[in-house]
């Protein structure tokens, strides 16, 4: 990892502390998100830190995601944005697909999401 550029390592180590705060403990996840944060969550909009947190009251008891791809870029304004994409499995749930992308930002010496973009792998070709 250290012949990484440093906004990949950034990005990945940020990865990596997402999906395990999600998987482990959600209602910790408001420690990486601030008041101007965005999310659309399968096409639902929140925003701020207080109605992203309320999907940890999301109706599944357990859930593990598993990472197949992760592709990193810094931005032009010093911002990493990053897409996942991956499969979780919910409860008992089947195995499902998802995509992921988040924009992180550097404030005060903390890495932060500003944005976050999620959606299932469902396809419906009826």
């Amino acid at each position: 990892m250290g012949d990484k550029p440093v906004w990949e390592q950034t990005a990945s180590s940020f990865i990596q502390h997402y999906y395990r705060l999600f998987d482990n403990d959600r209602t910790q996840l408001g420690a990486i998100y601030i008041d101007a944060s965005c999310l659309t969550w399968e096409g639902q909009q929140f925003q701020g830190k207080a109605a992203i947190v309320k999907l940890s009251s999301l109706r599944f008891q357990k859930i593990q995601h598993s990472i197949t791809a992760q592709d990193h870029q810094p931005t032009p304004d010093s911002c990493i944005i990053s897409m996942v994409v991956g499969q979780l499995k919910a409860d008992e749930d089947p195995i499902m697909g998802f995509r992921q992308m988040f924009l992180l930002k550097n404030i005060s010496d903390a890495w932060v999401c500003t944005n976050d973009m999620f959606r299932l792998a469902l396809h419906n070709f009826g």
